[in-house]
């Protein structure tokens, strides 16, 4: 019905499962969904690799992409650069994919700027309590590093009613599916269906033509 992917933007708390919840997402709907891969200045963490999880790149091989225009949008968090690749993602939109940016809150209302038919997802636990419980159990960063993404954690949760949708991200299999029916029914929206209703009307005058 449609012909260009929709560009789908995923933003959450950290420590929200929004990662786990994407990868849940295109391990089974592979062929519907392309996830973009962001590219940071921040260290990995023992479980992430290069181009699988992020492009892992030093301040100067970032600072370069800015200048060159390779990227769609960029943004500092918590003391690292992250940014989005331009060429993949325009590149996946033009075959027909929905292309999935997992990025913060900065990025993701840049994002909307230059591409205004974006669909913004907001990730979040069930309860602050929860999410102060993920991050901690997640073990991966100090107590003080905890307290800086709770912080920036009341920072966003002012701008959530900027996003479409908000998931809340209790039981990972259901929300999987909910993500997968939000981004479906969208494809049908109207202004996403131009051309199905270009066709439909001239079809149409052709038919009225004919029985004229």
């Amino acid at each position: 019905m449609h012909n260009k992917g929709i560009l789908i933007v995923v933003s959450g708390f950290s420590g929200s499962g929004k990662g786990t919840l994407m990868k849940k997402l295109i391990s089974i709907y592979k062929d519907m969904y392309s996830l973009s891969i962001s590219v940071t200045t921040r260290a990995p963490r023992k479980s992430e690799a290069n181009k699988r999880d992020y492009f892992f790149v030093d301040k100067s091989q970032f600072e370069k992409m800015i200048a060159k225009n390779e990227l769609i949008e960029y943004a500092r968090y918590v003391g690292n650069y992250y940014g989005t690749p331009r060429e993949f993602v325009e590149n996946q939109l033009a075959a027909g994919k929905e292309v999935i940016l997992e990025i913060d809150m900065q990025g993701a209302l840049k994002v909307k700027e230059k591409y205004p038919d974006a669909l913004l997802l907001f990730v979040t636990p069930p309860t602050a309590c929860a999410l102060q419980e993920r991050l901690t159990k997640r073990g991966t960063e100090s107590s003080d590093a905890i307290v800086s993404r709770l912080k920036q954690a009341t920072i966003e949760a002012e701008e959530m009613c900027k996003y479409d949708y908000i998931i809340i991200n209790d039981n990972l299999e259901d929300c999987v599916e909910q993500v997968h029916n939000i981004i479906q029914v969208e494809k049908l929206r109207s202004f996403r269906n131009k051309l199905f209703i270009d066709n439909i009307k001239e079809d149409l005058e052709v038919i009225l033509k004919g029985d004229s």
